[in-house]
């Protein structure tokens, strides 16, 4: 028996019928999976596919380049019950916490400058496909999270450039090139 496949639009309007999250992914348990963060200890339960190639790749640039991520210091999918604004989006798997514990909502100033205008950095590599919480009203420092629908196309660019600096050494992020 085959399975009809859906255009990205009527995937979306499938997930809101059944619950979406604030960045209008479905939330569900399924395609959830647990992913490792290369050159860390943490692994972390995400939206398997282009999502979480994205996401892999802020924890990591993150672990490498604004603070170490320690075994349990990364929170992704949650259940939604009690969740509510940007935080649904655990429960799509498609939001990111980078250690919650040292960073919680609402607190400012726990970031070095330094360490911020990397952050931003981060998120500006990523072209409008993910925002970070240190932009919300009430702070998030932690937070990231997908910033665009399913079926945009924008994901699937990002996460595709992502796996070509992975299997490429010496492209993407950190890399120096003269004359850049």
């Amino acid at each position: 028996m085959s399975v009809p496949l859906l255009a990205p639009a009527a995937i979306a309007a499938a997930g809101e019928a059944a619950g979406a999250s604030a960045n209008g992914w479905p939330v569900t348990a399924a395609g959830i999976t647990t992913q490792f963060v290369p050159g860390t200890p943490a692994s972390v339960a995400l939206r398997d596919g282009d999502v979480s190639v994205v996401l892999v790749h802020v924890a990591r640039r993150f672990h490498y380049e604004v603070e170490e991520v320690a075994r349990h210091e990364l929170a992704g999918h949650r259940p939604a019950a009690g969740l509510t604004g940007h935080a649904t989006n655990y429960a799509s798997g498609t939001a990111l916490e980078v250690r919650p514990d040292a960073y919680p909502l609402g607190a400012t100033g726990v970031l070095f400058p330094h360490q911020e205008a990397v952050v931003r950095d981060i998120v500006k590599e990523c072209g409008g496909v993910v925002a970070w919480g240190g932009r919300l009203r009430r702070p998030h420092m932690a937070h990231f999270q997908i910033d665009v629908r399913p079926g945009d196309p924008r994901l699937r660019r990002l996460a595709n450039r992502i796996r070509g600096w992975d299997e490429a050494p010496g492209k993407g992020a950190g890399v120096f090139a003269l004359g850049a």
